[in-house]
């Protein structure tokens, strides 16, 4: 395989353009390629900043049409806008990151179907229903356009700016990590571009994807963001056996804008059709879940909540915690992740179960995707 179809290749798998088939056979030769698996990393790294330099040349536009339209109405003085030597500074700054972005689009335009082209996708089952939220775009830019004028105030005040950025995909992550490494699914994040990350007192940090595993539906994201500020450790542990039939489960997730707390217990040890992936809850669960823990009442994460079926009324699938071990193992095989580690350890054992969700809801975050 030459560059030029790896990097194809890689393209389209961060990108999320891959069959399931094509995922599973790029997964394998990562695992065991670990220059492939390098460029992975480095490529999605690299896609992350060049995005990023995109929404500021937006948030940039933005300013500029709010400080007109104020100068017009002669609220504040035109004289103070210094907007042209910051954009001559910041293309001085990006020129070359750019003129590279330029090749590459020109490389990857070059699309090599011979990877496992022969193939053909397995058709999603209609019976399951992924509990990932999608956003209404129409409404999402009446948000954008709304938040103009308080932007401009927040600046006044020294305030850091939220960009304003429109959001096609909501789910619900959960921190493995105190330095700002979470667990979401792999299908709430696998066709972003840009992915942003929200606790339940509203703030709002940068992440990007570290890994992807379509098999498993696990994606691993990191938060990327000086504003976010790291935990000493997690209340929590994360269980590597699986759980009872009848145990005692709830769920933290975000199906809208606040944290929702939903309880219910383990109906089978396995997924939809005998899945042993996953294992059956039966519990509410809305679009927005997508991604988030579900906890037994010792404090241990026993399953990540994925889907739903249709057909069934409080038929719930999440992917068993065991397999997060599975992908960090994975992960680790990456010299920059090397020394991630998971607990098992829960401190919030015995805990009653007002305090229990205090003590864990500051981790579970809002995944949002444009």
């Amino acid at each position: 395989m030459d560059d030029i179809m790896i990097l194809d290749s890689v393209e389209r798998y961060i990108r999320g353009e891959m069959s399931l088939d094509e995922r599973l056979y790029f997964e394998n030769l990562r695992k065991t390629n670990p220059e492939v698996d390098q460029m992975v990393v480095e490529h999605t790294l690299f896609l992350q900043q060049m995005n990023r330099f995109g929404e500021w040349k937006k948030f940039k536009g933005t300013l500029h049409d709010v400080h007109t339209d104020l100068a017009e109405q002669g609220k504040i003085s035109s004289a103070k806008l210094k907007g042209k030597a910051k954009v001559v500074y910041l293309w001085k700054r990006y020129k070359r990151v750019a003129a590279i972005a330029a090749v590459i689009a020109g490389i990857t335009t070059l699309r090599i179907t011979m990877l496992v082209n022969s193939f053909t996708p397995q058709a999603k089952d209609p019976k399951v229903q992924e509990l990932v939220h999608k956003v209404n775009v129409l409404q999402q830019n009446q948000k954008v356009l709304d938040q103009k004028i308080n932007i401009v105030d927040r600046n006044s005040k020294n305030q850091k700016p939220i960009i304003p950025t429109p959001v096609r995909f909501n789910g619900t992550g959960f921190l493995i990590d105190p330095k700002g490494l979470m667990i979401t699914n792999a299908h709430v994040v696998k066709n972003s571009r840009n992915i942003f990350v929200q606790n339940n007192k509203g703030e709002q940090f940068k992440a990007f994807v570290v890994r992807l595993d379509i098999p498993r539906d696990v994606a691993i994201i990191k938060i990327d963001d000086d504003q976010f500020k790291s935990f000493t450790s997690l209340p929590y542990g994360i269980r590597k056996t699986g759980s009872d039939i009848a145990e005692s489960i709830f769920t933290l997730g975000f199906p809208r804008d606040e944290i929702v707390y939903g309880e219910g217990y383990l109906s089978a040890e396995t997924g939809f059709k005998g899945d042993t992936l996953s294992c059956q809850i039966t519990i509410p669960a809305n679009p927005g879940n997508s991604g988030g823990p579900v906890f037994n009442y010792n404090g241990e994460v026993i399953g990540i909540l994925s889907a739903k079926e249709t057909e069934t009324e409080g038929a719930v699938f999440a992917v068993q915690s065991k397999y997060i071990y599975q992908v960090i193992d994975e992960l680790k095989k990456n010299p920059q992740y090397k020394n991630v580690k998971l607990t098992a350890k829960t401190g919030v054992n015995g805990l009653d179960q007002k305090q229990l969700v205090k003590k864990i809801k500051d981790y579970v975050f809002i995944v949002k995707g444009d």
